[in-house]
């Protein structure tokens, strides 16, 4: 940090963070006990509820309810203690990464939760890559440690190894499974028990004066107590203290054991996240680096989700605010199409629920609808011309032409596509020859959220064929070569909707046959999205 001034207040008490996990882990559960905390829900719900028991709040599309999967990222404010957290819940699934991806431009640290009994799982290791790129620091949370769980040790050993970071235990369970009582809080050396009774109750916490305190022994059966106090005497000679400067720069991550849905270790994870987590940090542009304490608002969309309200044909455009104090009804510049704008009802999110955001600060994340003006990349400003980088397009995996059942319906599947295009959920091309359209995303589970989404927003059957694409490139490079190399190509060459050109392939050969014939000619597998 430069010597810059302080954070205002208001600044230095936002937490703005994601929350990434391997599918199954416990991480919509655990956002729910999060808003249960907080006070933003009376009761918390399950994912996959049954009766009485109300469904999360943070999966408000159909298809989500339906599966009991999270596929799109929201949004979440809401005050714990003297702080205002942000939560970002990602979808866990690997087949919706590019929307996590994206997310994790927008926050300042992110929560990695992890199953007890499996331990680092492959999504959770792209996720945690993305996270290094980003030097995002990290808060490891340990779920689900009332099931049968690995060793404490063995856990910790695999994500110092797997992810190359140091771990240092912010408390340690007591037994495990069926035998599992709670956790002995390191950092205020106090005892947490589990009320397994009610999964809405807040555990009951007991001061005790280190772990040779005699009150121990009314709380814990023998056996478990020596196997804790040996455990964590090994713990605390082997294992490194917290030391915030190293968690801060991504070396090292605290982690906490519980149990989401006993609401068991939510609260000490959330202590945590507000005393040693980030305050807003600095954002990078092209031009400069944006610091949270500037005057001047700015803001970049990370994310835009259309139809949240099946009722209007809205579209939100979830913007991350860089710097300064923003106040609802104030023009901002909107810097790709260099016209202002007057943000009048910009919105806040609490889980399902959204109310007018009067103000928000650096670090808050609003929702401004618009009718598509808005796109991912996007940069708001006081009238300054600044454009924020590192938001990523990938190339995608999966390509498949889309049409409509019903052909007196293929206008208005363009428009359902561009929409769908501009909200990030996949890429679309216009082939430069033949009609229709190729429909690109980076999982296969994503052609089936599209089919029904297109159906259950725009009432349009769809149907997705294999195309004879398997990948696509952008092309970059001088002009009169671009032209050369399109002119001979034309039956692989595509629009993008941002009117980019894109050169679609069957095989490497083809991306390697272009490069030799055109030197200065480039294929890229990934598209920043600067405005």
């Amino acid at each position: 940090m430069t010597n810059a001034a302080p954070l205002p207040p208001e600044i230095a008490r936002r937490r703005t963070f994601a929350i990434i996990a391997h599918p199954d882990a416990g991480k919509t559960t655990l956002t729910e006990k999060f808003l249960l905390f907080g006070g933003a829900i009376q009761m918390a719900g399950q994912v996959r509820a049954k009766g009485e028991a109300r469904r999360t709040r943070s999966d408000f599309m159909k298809l989500e309810q339906d599966r009991g999967i999270s596929v799109s990222a929201s949004a979440m404010s809401f005050d714990f203690r003297e702080y205002r957290f942000n939560l970002v819940d990602t979808p866990g699934h690997s087949d919706f990464s590019e929307d996590t991806y994206r997310t994790l431009t927008a926050v300042d640290t992110a929560v990695m939760v992890i199953d007890g009994a499996k331990g680092v799982e492959s999504q959770t290791r792209k996720l945690f890559e993305v996270c290094r790129l980003r030097d995002l620091p990290i808060v490891t949370f340990c779920n689900k440690m009332d099931r049968e769980a690995r060793d404490t040790f063995e856990i910790i050993d695999e994500i110092q190894e797997n992810l190359a970071i140091d771990v240092s235990p912010a408390s340690w369970p007591i037994g495990s499974g069926r035998e599992f009582l709670g956790c002995y809080d390191l950092l205020n050396d106090r005892l947490e028990l589990m009320d397994r009774a009610d999964r809405n109750r807040v555990a009951e916490s007991v001061e005790i004066r280190g772990l040779d305190d005699p009150l121990l022994e009314t709380h814990i059966p023998a056996d478990l107590l020596a196997k804790l106090r040996e455990e964590v005497a090994m713990a605390r000679e082997l294992l490194p203290a917290l030391d915030r400067d190293r968690f801060l720069e991504g070396s090292m991550t605290p982690i906490w054991f519980g149990s989401a849905i006993n609401s068991f270790g939510v609260k000490e994870l959330m202590d945590g996240i507000g005393k040693y987590g980030p305050e807003p940090q600095p954002q990078p542009a092209a031009e400069r680096v944006v610091y949270p304490q500037e005057k001047a608002v700015t803001g970049f969309v990370f994310k835009v989700q259309a139809n949240m309200d099946p009722k209007h044909r809205d579209r939100v455009a979830f913007v991350r605010l860089a710097s300064g104090h923003f106040e609802r009804g104030m023009k901002l510049l909107h810097v790709r199409s260099k016209k202002p704008m007057s943000i009048t009802s910009p919105v806040l999110f609490l889980a399902s629920d959204r109310e007018l955001a009067e103000e928000a600060w650096a670090g808050d994340i609003i929702g401004i609808p618009n009718h598509g003006q808005l796109r991912i990349g996007d940069a708001l400003t006081e009238g300054e011309v600044l454009r924020f980088t590192g938001i990523p397009s990938f190339a995608p995996e999966l390509l498949q032409s889309v049409r409509a059942t019903d052909p007196m319906k293929a206008k208005h599947l363009e428009k359902a596509l561009m929409q769908f295009a501009e909200e990030g959920a996949a890429k679309v091309f216009k082939p430069a020859i033949g009609s229709g359209f190729i429909v690109g995303v980076v999982g296969a589970l994503q052609f089936e959220v599209l089919a029904s989404r297109i159906e259950i927003e725009y009432g349009i059957p769809v149907r997705f064929e294999p195309s004879q694409f398997t990948s696509a490139r952008w092309v970059h490079g001088p002009k009169d070569l671009v032209e050369k190399m399109v002119n001979a190509n034309k039956q692989h060459i595509a629009i993008d909707n941002d009117g980019d050109t894109v050169f679609l392939t069957r095989l490497q050969w083809d991306i390697d046959r272009v490069l030799r014939d055109y030197e200065g000619v480039k294929l890229s597998a990934t598209k920043e999205m600067l405005q």
